[in-house]
């Protein structure tokens, strides 16, 4: 659940029917720079409002289910139906279903710890055009598991591509004060030719 403490802060303008969790968003926001954090909760009516959807395979509404399960928003946290609903959100292309799939195998929330699973769920993630969230999510954390050799094999220049493509300036300084020229000068081509591969819309 960590990486996703941001989360609230991107969900509260895509949830304004919800009256309660969007009167939460302003708060939140405000209090943020207080370093305080209050947890949205969801309405039993908010819950029901987003179920019905989900259950007739809105695959939007499948992932906010499934981060109100994981976050804790209808109460305690439930790994097992956070990852239900992710699920069933990723397997329709949800980059940020996929990137929170990634996120709960890499961190071992309700399933075994798997960097491999978590690899594969954040390039999934990072595929998307145009990048509306979990795409670039996926790419940067990707490029973390290059970094660092989890779940794939250690490589900078990997690193670097999926960092630039995230446009995250810091990775992106700190994977390139660890290369030499010539793998910086590949990385930049490598990351270029994804993106003509990749038109956007």
């Amino acid at each position: 659940m960590k990486r996703l403490a941001l989360l609230p802060f991107i969900i509260f303008p895509l949830v304004a029917p919800f009256s309660v969790t969007a009167q939460q968003g302003a708060q939140s926001t405000q209090t943020a720079s207080a370093h305080s954090y209050s947890r949205p909760k969801w309405t039993e009516e908010d819950k029901k409002t987003v179920l019905v959807k989900a259950q007739r395979g809105d695959k939007g509404s499948q992932f906010w289910l499934g981060a109100a399960y994981e976050q804790g928003w209808l109460g305690k946290s439930n790994f097992q139906e956070a990852l239900r609903w992710y699920r069933k959100a990723a397997a329709q292309g949800d980059p940020d279903a996929q990137n929170s799939l990634g996120q709960m195998y890499e961190d071992g929330e309700g399933v075994r710890q798997n960097y491999a699973l978590a690899a594969k769920w954040y390039r999934k993630a990072a595929e998307h055009v145009p990048d509306l969230g979990g795409a670039g999510q996926g790419r940067n954390n990707l490029g973390l598991l290059y970094l660092n050799g989890l779940g794939v094999p250690k490589d900078y220049v990997q690193a670097y591509v999926w960092f630039r493509l995230a446009e995250n300036d810091a990775d992106l300084s700190y994977a390139k004060s660890r290369m030499n020229a010539a793998q910086i000068l590949e990385a930049e081509r490598m990351a270029a030719e994804w993106v003509i591969r990749h038109p956007g819309p």
